[in-house]
This record gives structure tokens, sequence and C-alpha cells, in this order.
């Protein structure tokens, strides 16, 4: 996009109220390297593609309806799961009686990673995130009163997207819905899983696979329902930019394509029920302008695939409010957070919309919390006037030019995974996962350095923190339910026939011949649980076990001359000059929550500061961790949480710890722990604990003096 001059007449003017200072300062240059500036005028307007375009025609910049809001209002929806699945159920029938109208069901970490709740692997994970599904029976429970014959029903699950999809669909017939009548939307994006979310089980190209086989059957046996919600969201959660959110979706969308044409498939059988789904975050008109460029980059893509139908070339979405926008410290200021993203995502023309609860940053949401985010969007319905006006944005030369500016920059990373060979081919060489944690860590230090303000958290803070309520969850008493009602599935079930529909899963998943969905619908049937689904094509397929990575010199270079950051960095010099090596420090990621954004930010900054930094796989178990810990010899175990799993894993790490006489080991949390925690943490051995939003710099300065103190009149080089 060609940039246009400031106008000469407002130049000499502005240059005047600022004393003779250079209007051109004023420039903002976002973090995707687009340069804003301070005034935009019709100038701007010149040459931009599609700016006479209208809603409801190709490529559909200003919406896929004609009418959009003004003839029906987004479709309210509230992601939610609550350890079981008769709390689920409760919630989610209140929250439809107070005007929700869909259903986004939130799982487990055990459920995500296809793992049953009496498996070892996932002590401290049942309930955690999520619903705890096991079988048919609970997903049963889930919907108990509320018909799927009506009700539009959106799961956000990947890695195990096979049996919990079979189980919804078996769960549709025994309430007497077939399913041709079944709507709503599964995510099934498993390409973003490999590059963020991490809650993965088989390997990239099995996991295509099927990817290519759920849209073949729901595109010939659930007309109503959509094979895949193609998600940037966890991408931007993960720290992408805007621009490496837009572009790495849509060519996420672009491979799911292909691999169902691969089928078969005509491009018309199934483009029309793809949909979308991104983040809306803090850059107000950016985020709006965001969903604009998709629509338009998304119709110039299914072009090449030459679709007879037009809806073929409409880009649908769903949109949530950010979650990494939400902090611990003074949290109600989360509400207006939350207010502003989910008025830009309408701006920007969303077809449905998560609001999330204030709380979020620091437990799962309450009911009262939840009915303050689900508020929020029946007051930008019913009293704001924006369901009046189809695209009120268009023709603003800010966001016209913002918009362009975007499509451009967008399309030069979809090129760039076109010439890696395609999205599957770019993940496998770890090209946008990369990028993504060079983005999260360079946000981190504009955060820490002030330069990006959060307010409440590097300006404005409070003296005391308001304490919030928080839903607790008793995971041993979820764990225990769930393994009960499991013994009574698995004892009341034919097990020949169990057996029989497993082994043709696996047979089906080694051969490559049939579709792997409709053989785990007959599993289902026969009570198979999502466990032994999981299992049956691990068998042909083996686990995926991701390569742990860093990026480097990101974190730093941002402090580049900063007086405290090198002043850290002589402590840790010095330190290591005392020790004989540097102070080493393990973080670790335990149970089967695949976040690891903190962690990996953590990594990289300890990393350019100058600590020995060693970074544990995915998934470890206390045991795994303590023996890591040993073999490493690290001064520091730290421990990253995000899902609530610390109050079960922590002690046991501690616990193992200590029966490997390596108890001197100093032991932190960091992440999502509530303050109403820290105390059990402390008692249990945990050393320090850094919350959501605290700063790096500060951190390793404590920590600094923790190591110190260890090794206090000890010559550690000696020994």
């Amino acid at each position: 996009m060609t940039k246009k001059p400031m106008n000469r007449d407002w130049l000499d003017l502005a240059s005047r109220e600022m004393k003779g200072g250079n209007p051109e300062d004023l420039i903002w240059q976002t973090p995707e390297g687009i340069d804003v500036k301070p005034l935009y005028t019709r100038d701007d307007l010149e040459g931009l593609e599609n700016i006479d375009s209208l809603p409801g025609f190709e490529p559909f910049l200003r919406g896929p309806k004609a009418t959009m809001y003004a003839g029906r209002p987004w479709t309210i929806r509230q992601y939610a799961g609550f350890s079981t699945a008769e709390e689920s159920n409760a919630f989610y029938r209140k929250n439809l009686e107070g005007g929700q109208k869909g259903l986004s069901v939130a799982f487990d970490l055990a459920t995500h990673r296809g793992y049953d709740s009496d498996h070892p692997r996932v002590i401290g994970d049942v309930g955690k995130a999520g619903v705890a599904i096991d079988s048919v029976e609970d997903m049963k429970i889930l919907f108990d009163g509320i018909p799927l014959d009506e009700m539009s029903v959106s799961m956000t699950m990947n890695g195990a997207v096979i049996p919990v999809l079979a189980s919804f669909i078996v769960a549709g017939e025994e309430q007497g819905v077939d399913r041709k009548q079944l709507s709503g939307t599964i995510q099934n994006d498993i390409l973003k899983e490999f590059m963020v979310r991490n809650t993965y089980i088989y390997p990239p190209e099995p996991s295509m696979r099927i990817v290519a086989d759920i849209i073949e059957y729901t595109s010939k046996e659930m007309p109503r329902f959509n094979s895949i919600s193609i998600s940037g969201y966890h991408m931007q959660e993960a720290g992408a930019n805007l621009v490496q959110e837009l572009a790495y979706t849509l060519a996420d969308g672009r491979e799911y394509v292909r691999a169902a044409i691969s089928k078969g498939l005509d491009v018309d059988a199934f483009a029309g029920r793809l949909s979308f789904f991104f983040c809306i975050g803090m850059n107000f008109f950016m985020e709006a302008a965001k969903l604009r460029a998709a629509r338009v980059l998304w119709s110039r893509m299914m072009s090449e695939f030459n679709p007879k139908n037009p809806k073929s070339l409409m880009l649908r979405t769903h949109c949530q409010t950010s979650g990494v926008s939400l902090q611990e410290q003074d949290p109600y200021n989360n509400v207006v957070r939350t207010a502003f993203e989910a008025m830009s995502a309408v701006l920007g023309g969303t077809q449905s919309l998560h609001t999330n609860s204030f709380d979020e940053a620091i437990a799962l949401p309450t009911v009262t919390s939840a009915r303050i985010a689900r508020n929020t969007q029946l007051i930008l319905q019913h009293e704001t006037g924006v369901t009046n006006v189809v695209d009120p944005l268009a023709g603003s030369y800010y966001v016209e030019s913002l918009t362009q500016n975007l499509i451009d920059e967008a399309w030069k990373l979809i090129e760039e995974v076109e010439n890696a060979g395609g999205m599957t081919k770019a993940v496998e060489a770890g090209l946008p996962k990369a990028r993504i944690e060079e983005s999260s860590a360079a946000k981190q230090a504009r955060i820490d350095r002030g330069e990006e303000v959060i307010v409440g958290v590097n300006k404005y803070r409070l003296d005391v923190q308001d304490q919030v309520d928080i839903l607790e969850i008793d995971n041993d008493k979820v764990r225990e339910a769930q393994v009960n009602r499991l013994l009574r599935v698995r004892k009341t079930r034919d097990q020949k026939s169990c057996d029989a529909a497993l082994d043709a899963l696996t047979q089906g998943a080694k051969s490559g011949k049939g579709n792997i969905l409709e053989l785990a619908v007959e599993a289902a049937r026969c009570r198979a649980t999502v466990g032994e689904i999981s299992a049956a094509m691990e068998q042909a397929w083996g686990r995926h076990e991701a390569e742990v990575k860093t990026v480097s010199n990101i974190y730093g270079s941002g402090f580049e001359g900063d007086e405290t950051y090198e002043a850290v960095k002589r402590d840790i010099s010095e330190m290591e000059g005392s020790l004989g090596r540097k102070p080493r420090i393990m973080v670790v990621k335990m149970g089967q929550d695949g976040h690891d954004r903190g962690a990996k930010v953590i990594a990289t900054a300890f990393e350019d500061m100058g600590f020995d930094v060693v970074v544990g796989p995915l998934f470890q178990t206390p045991e795994e961790a303590a023996d890591m810990a040993v073999a490493e010899d690290v001064d520091v175990v730290g421990i990253s949480s995000h899902a609530a799993g610390h109050r079960t894993l922590a002690p046991m790490l501690l616990e193992e710890l200590a029966k490997r006489n390596a108890a001197d080991k100093i032991v932190i949390c960091g992440g999502v722990i509530p303050a109403q925690d820290y105390e059990f943490l402390k008692a249990a051995g945990v050393t320090e604990i850094y919350g959501p939003g605290t700063n790096i710099l500060k951190s390793a300065g404590s920590l600094i003096g923790h190591i110190r103190e260890k090794f206090r009149g000890r010559n550690y080089a000696a020994e």
C-alpha cells in the first residue's frame, strides 16, 4: 500500500502547537511494524481495494450478510465447563434462561489430551479448566434437558476431537435427535495446536487425516454442523501479533481445504460450513480492521479453488475477548477491558461472541462474574444502537487504511508459508511457532520496561490489591466421581462388542481405509471411553512429542542500555564467578496443560540475562520433573501453572525431590495462581510465587537473592 503524506496545512498547525516540534514524531509503529499516523484524510482512501463494496457481496469486506445485525444480532455464547457434567449442565441451563443463545463447551485437560480420568498421568488435571468427559454417559448428562435439535453447540476440542465428537453424536441419538439435526461447531484445528496450544495427541500427518475425515463425515451426515473452527485465538494468546494471527489462521484454513479436497470432496460441499475463531485484544481499531481484512483475504484464497457457490468464499467467524489482556492486579479493570474488546469485535462484524469473565486471570469464573460477562453483550445489543447500522466503521479514513495494511502485511506471511510447502510443512519446520515466540518475548519486554502500559500492572498500581471471590474446584472429589462412573460404564457394557469396535478403529487408522469418525461413532455406541478410543488410534500412529526450543536475544534486545537490566546481568555474572558456573534454573510444565507462553517467555528472558536455563518437555509428571531436576543439577525448579493444577502438582514435586535427597533445591511457582493459594503453596515448601503481571526483571532480582542465600558460606566450586 502506497503511504500518503499527511496534510500540509495540518502539519504546519501541528508544528506550531508543538512549539516547533516535528508532527511526524507522533507516528506510532505497531508491534506488527505498521506505521500509524496521527492524522488520516480522504486522500488515504485513494487506491484502496474494495472501498465501495457492499455487505453480503464478494469479497465481504463489510460483512458476510447484507443486513448483518440490523437483520439479526450476533449469537451470544459463553465458553464454559465446570469440573463435572452435572455442574456444567446446571450452569448452561441458567445461562440459557438469562439470554444466552448458544453453548460453548470447555473440556478439562485430561479430556483434551485423550486420557480417561483414572489415568495416572492426569491426577492433577481432572476437572481443571473445563468439564471432564470420559464417555457417552458424561455427554448425556452434560446436555440433559437441553434439546440438541434446537440448540447450537460449540465444542473447543482438537486432540481428542474424534472420541468427543463421536460421543456427542451418540448422545444426540439417545436423546432422540438424528445427527442430521445437530447444529454447532467442533474446533478440529490441529495445526494451531502444534504451533501454540499443544493439546495435540498424534503427529501432524495422521492428525490431518482426522481433520479431513471429520469434514467428509459431517458434510455428508451433519449438514447443519460446522466441521472445523479455524482458530487464531490461541495464537494471539501465545503472543502472536495481529498480522501473524491473521496470516497463520488463514493459511491453516487453506491447508484444511486442500486436505478435504484430497478426500475427493467438492469444495462447495463443505466450504460453506467452515468457520473461524479470532481473539480480540486491546488494539481497538486494528482488531476491528483485522476481521474486515480476514474476509477479504479468505475470499481471495478460496477463489483459487474455483467454487461455484458464493457462500464458499465467505468467511464467518466467532470471536472471544482476550484472556491474556486480563490481569490479576486491580481485576475489576478487566470488566472495562472486556467491554472495549467486545465492541471492537462487533464493529468488525463477528457472527458470534464470547466475553471473558473479569476473574479469569485468577481462576475459573464464578456465576456472578459470568453474568457480568454475558450482560456486557446484552447491553451492547440492546442499549448502544450498534445493531441498527451495517458496518458503521466503513469509510473511516483510519480503519480503511488499517484494513489494507493488514491485508498487505498478512499476505506476505501467507506467501512465505506457501513457499515453505504449505502450513503442514511450515509447522513441521517450526517456522510459525518460532515467529510467534519471538513476538511474545518482545511484547513482554515492552511491558516490563513500561513502554506498553497496562493500567494497574506497570502503571497506576494499587497499594493494596482487591481480593475477589473465586471458584475453587476440588480436584480429588471430581476425579473420584469420574472414576466411579468409568467403573460402572466398563462393568455394564458388552465388552466383546466394545473390543471389536476398538480393534476396527485401530485397523482403520493403520490401513488408511474407512472414515475414522464413523468407526469411532460405532465404538462410542458400544460405550468405549474417550481414553480407549484415543488409545486405539495411538496404537497405529503413536503419540507426538514436540522438540523443545527457545528463542534468544529477543527479550534482552528490548533492554539495550537499560541500567536495571545491566545490573541484573552483573549480579548473575558475579554469581557465576563464585559458583564456578552459571546459576541454573529448570522451567517445568507438569500435567496436561499445554499453554507454554509463560514458560517460554521466562526461559528466553532468563537465558538472555545470563542464567543457564533448562526447559523440561511438556506434560511431565512430578516424578519425571524431579528426575530431570536431579540429573541436570539445577539450583532452581520453576513451575509454570496456567490451569490450577498447582495445588496438586507442586506439593507432589516437592515430595519427589525430597525422596531423591534434593529437598535443598529452590522451588518457585509462576502463572495463573490465585493469591488465596499462596499460603498453601508456601506451607508445602514453595519458596516464592510470581503471579500474573509480575515484572520479569524484578522476579530475577528476587531469585538471585534466594540463590545467594542458599549458597551462603559454601564453596560450591570446591564441592
